[in-house]
């Protein structure tokens, strides 16, 4: 239904794709894996796109690079239909309290309040991690999830944790990390609290109290170090 209506399974998977996905950008081999279409056909359809001005390019490091374009006129009733949105969705329970739907995947490390994809995914390194996870994070779960998250996208990434209290402190002081964070390129995939909400320039304290940070997982944690690639 959706494919009669749009054109092409290709443009149909691109649009899943970039509305999915807001504030990131992919090359043309890796669409053409996440999608698993025919490398002529994602070209053509890209084209399509880009005439039209539903997603914008430019190149970085010899690759030409594909992002959706938030300025498009019609960009939220298309995010609708073909994005997931970030994840605050508000449902009503059987007693009638109110409960935050959260990805299955997310769900199995523990309770979120807020999950943000930058770095690497959205070519952004203010903030120097790929993944920041806020709530009560069981450490066992986010490291699996997270090495088979290297897997499907094929790099190493860095990632840290908190809870949701630290990360507020953080947010209070005008925390280097918190505010590189506020102001980085990203993509919210939770944030149940609307932590992000509201952006401000804020310039971050010279001098700061130290933070009890959380217990780490094996893999690194410290959003001040970047792992080696």
């Amino acid at each position: 239904m959706i494919e009669q209506l749009f054109g092409s399974k290709t443009r149909v998977k691109l649009l899943q794709l970039f509305y999915s996905n807001p504030n990131r950008s992919f090359y043309v081999r890796e669409i053409t894996r996440k999608i698993d279409e025919q490398i002529n056909s994602v070209r053509r359809e890209l084209s399509n796109l880009l005439s039209i001005g539903i997603i914008t390019s430019d190149n970085t490091n010899n690759k030409l690079y594909y992002e959706v374009d938030q300025k498009f006129e019609y960009f939220e009733p298309l995010q609708q239909i073909f994005g997931n949105g970030v994840t605050t969705t508000i449902k009503k329970t059987a007693d009638g309290e109110d409960t935050v739907s959260v990805d299955d995947e997310l769900r199995a490390i523990g309770h979120i309040e807020l999950a943000v994809l930058t770095g690497q995914f959205t070519r952004d390194e203010s903030a120097g991690v790929d993944l920041l996870f806020v709530g009560e994070v069981n450490t066992n779960a986010l490291q699996k999830y997270v090495n088979q998250l290297e897997i499907k996208e094929k790099k190493s990434l860095r990632y840290t944790s908190m809870t949701l209290s630290a990360f507020q402190y953080r947010q209070q002081i005008h925390d280097r990390f918190a505010v590189s964070i506020q102001s980085a390129k990203k993509q919210i995939l939770v944030d149940t609290h609307n932590l992000l909400g509201d952006v401000q320039e804020t310039e971050p304290d010279s001098v700061l109290p130290e933070i009890a940070e959380p217990e780490a997982p094996a893999k690194e944690t410290e959003p001040a170090k970047n792992k080696e690639k």
